[in-house]
């Protein structure tokens, strides 16, 4: 997946300036920057949920911007979403919940597990167990823990088959026992799928502890690119340091940004 010469613009205020990355399978590529640096911009982008205002976003080979209709919902299908807020059915089943990612592969609507084909249920359960949740499949997903639901949103999106999978703030919502079993769950599937994986994280430890590559955004352009291993935590903390450019200027120049080296000079990211 690439971003090249990514560009959005809402009314007169660039959400994303100039962001050019690209992001190689079995990576997980975690997103940093303050509130409205442009993180859930650039993630709505890949899925075509907005259109840029210039470049573009090429998934698996297609310029996302370029097609409509039965092209992009294909496209979408092949694309994992995974959000804060879990975004499941209460009143459904883990099961249920799970088989729902499956619903590109089918025509119609279906009620209750057993209106899916047989091969789909066991397809589900064995995501449910990849997830440790198995033995939770009967349970109406408002049951579960916060660290439970997600997880059935992670196998939710396992079902779709996707190539790529994004994150928008996924342990936001949950104790840091749970964000740590989801990072972890998420660099997993990353490495056994060969998938692409891009979250976006206010959490500078997790994102150090479990992300390959560290993006650091600020005022909507990419100041920092690095590998993890190589930044600590003061290198990141920069990023959330404002100046009056954040307010009514242009994007702060990368060694105004206060993270050192790596900042500046924009590190790159082996494939």
């Amino acid at each position: 997946m690439s971003f090249e010469g990514l560009g959005k613009r809402f009314g007169d205020a660039w959400a994303l300036r100039e962001v050019t990355l690209d992001v190689p399978e079995r990576q997980v590529a975690v997103l940093l920057g303050a509130s409205g640096s442009g993180k859930s911009t650039l993630l709505r982008l890949v899925d075509g949920l907005e259109s840029p205002s210039e470049g573009r976003v090429v998934v698996q080979g297609t310029d996302v911007s370029a097609i409509r209709g039965r092209d992009l919902r294909t496209l979408r299908s092949k694309v994992g979403f995974i959000f804060q807020q879990f975004e499941l059915v209460g009143p459904l089943t883990a099961l249920e919940n799970v088989l729902t990612g499956a619903s590109a592969r089918l025509r119609g609507p279906r009620l209750g597990a057993w209106s899916y084909p047989r091969s789909l249920r066991s397809e589900a359960l064995d995501h449910l167990e990849r997830v440790g949740l198995r033995a939770f499949a009967e349970r109406r997903a408002d049951t579960l823990s916060g660290g439970q639901q997600q997880r059935v949103a992670i196998a939710r999106a396992l079902m779709q088959h996707p190539a790529v999978l994004l994150a928008d703030e996924p342990v936001a919502s949950l104790d840091p026992e749970s964000a740590v079993e989801v990072m972890a769950l998420l660099r997993q599937v990353a490495a056994c799928e060969a998938l692409t994986v891009v979250c976006s994280l206010h959490h500078v430890e997790l994102a150090l502890s479990w992300g390959d590559r560290i993006v650091g955004l600020r005022s909507g352009s990419v100041v920092m690119d690095s590998p993890a291993a190589d930044l600590t935590r003061d290198h990141v903390m920069g990023l959330y340091q404002r100046s009056p450019m954040d307010d009514d200027g242009p994007s702060p120049r990368a060694d105004e940004v206060g993270v050192g080296s790596r900042v500046a000079n924009r590190v790159p990211v082996a494939a």
